[in-house]
């Protein structure tokens, strides 16, 4: 393997123990995917800050202990808690993990990591553009920045992101490489009235459905609308990523790799999308039949600025019905930008809590997560039942802040998918 100058002196031990081990995690990955080489990155986003057990915490104070140092701009997806607001997750729900996720944040601050504490780091000023190399753990997140921004990374686990970050270098391979960025499946949508298209509900639903027909595997879609938004974009690459392993897809005249589906795509499998494979989809995000509602929970990827611009107006200065709680997660950026326009205070005071720093539906329960819980986030729908035990009823954002207000499940009798 070729290396440079800099990248044997990190592997003989001459910066440290902790740079030394974090360039030979490097080099074992890149020979695994038989890489030739190494190439330089400029961003990292860790996954590695979030909590699954003492070693997360061990590895980064064995990183700080022994004078590791960032290379490049490296920013943190979510956390298992709230610095901002502890009591979402309370230490007595599980004092081990709570505590232990805590310290862990605590500490990538320390070792210079810019604390975003966000799963959707594309919504915030400053990150990686089209063609740059970075790398990036959590799984929507590779999705949208390969397939919406065109940055290009592999799905890199812990501790292998933190090891990018601190050589800031990543193995040439894997979708670095533009002949692996090639699609050999193309799903059709064209076929489908284009209201359909135009709904929130369909990105979640066709993201659902190609992370199913797709695996690992790389597609274009076709049929997207040219002025598909980046809420709808977002919505597919966090549902393929679930329902499936994408970490690329391509929108064929949508995203910036692929003006047309002959750019991508070759020769390979071609599905043609139909009415029946999105009522599949909605079946398969519905554990739970219509009826009372315990919860709602959305913003699973973090909540943007528009979104929170359209639950405002669809509330339109309604209550939450009394005790029902009703969350949205989001960043602290994302947050700080919709209070400047009044829509924190406004969405506080019909009853909404926004939480920041996390995701909702991991282990250990989010206070008031329980029963029948609504979500318009097919990420959410895909996971809340295993991890929390929990029954989930999926919607649209429009039918989530209805029934929210009603305290049952309401669908939207004007959607295609009653009609």
């Amino acid at each position: 393997m070729e290396l440079t100058d800099d990248a044997q002196a990190l592997l003989a031990g001459r910066s440290g123990k902790a740079m030394q081990l974090a360039m030979e995690l490097v080099v074992k990955a890149a020979r695994i995917m038989e890489a030739e080489r190494l190439l330089p990155i400029s961003f990292a986003h860790l996954d590695a800050c979030f909590y699954t057990g003492q070693a997360h915490v061990d590895f980064v104070r064995f990183l700080l202990d022994n004078g590791a140092a960032l290379a490049v701009q490296t920013w943190t997806n979510n956390g298992v808690v709230s610095l901002a607001d502890p009591s979402l997750r309370p230490l007595t729900e599980d004092p081990e993990s709570v505590s232990g996720a805590g310290e862990l944040m605590c500490l990538y601050e320390k070792l210079g990591a810019k604390p975003t504490w966000t799963c959707a780091p594309y919504q915030h000023a400053g990150g990686p553009g089209f063609g740059d190399h970075i790398a990036v753990g959590e799984s929507n997140a590779v999705s949208y920045y390969n397939s919406v921004v065109g940055a290009r990374t592999n799905k890199y686990g812990d501790y292998l992101d933190v090891a990018c970050a601190l050589t800031g270098l990543a193995p040439d391979a894997g979708l670095h490489r533009g002949e692996n960025r090639k699609a050999t499946l193309h799903i059709d949508c064209t076929g489908l009235p284009e209201s359909w298209r135009a709904g929130d509900v369909f990105a979640h639903l066709l993201g659902h459905h190609a992370g199913r027909l797709a695996g690992r595997r790389v597609a274009v879609i076709s049929g997207l609308l040219p002025d598909a938004g980046r809420d709808a974009l977002k919505a597919i690459s966090s549902a393929v990523a679930a329902s499936g392993g994408v970490e690329l897809w391509h929108g064929a005249g949508v995203t910036p790799e692929a003006p047309d589906v002959a750019s991508v795509f070759s020769g390979g499998d071609v599905h043609h999308v139909t009415a029946d494979d999105l009522t599949r989809a909605h079946h398969d995000l519905s554990s739970a039949a219509d009826g009372p509602l315990d919860a709602v929970a959305i913003g699973t990827p973090h909540f943007s600025l528009s979104e929170f611009g359209e639950l405002v107006r669809l509330l339109d200065g309604r209550k939450v019905k009394h005790g029902l709680p009703f969350l949205v997660s989001t960043s602290r950026v994302v947050r700080q930008l919709a209070a400047a326009k009044g829509w924190i205070a406004e969405l506080e005071d019909a009853g909404v809590e926004i939480p920041v720093d996390v995701c909702t539906y991991y282990s250990p329960r989010v206070r008031g997560l329980k029963g029948r819980v609504m979500t318009n986030a097919a990420k959410w729908a895909y996971y809340a039942p295993g991890m929390l035990g929990v029954e989930v009823a999926f919607g649209s954002l429009k039918e989530c802040a209805e029934s929210a207000i009603r305290g049952e499940v309401w669908r939207d009798p004007q959607s295609w998918m009653q009609k």
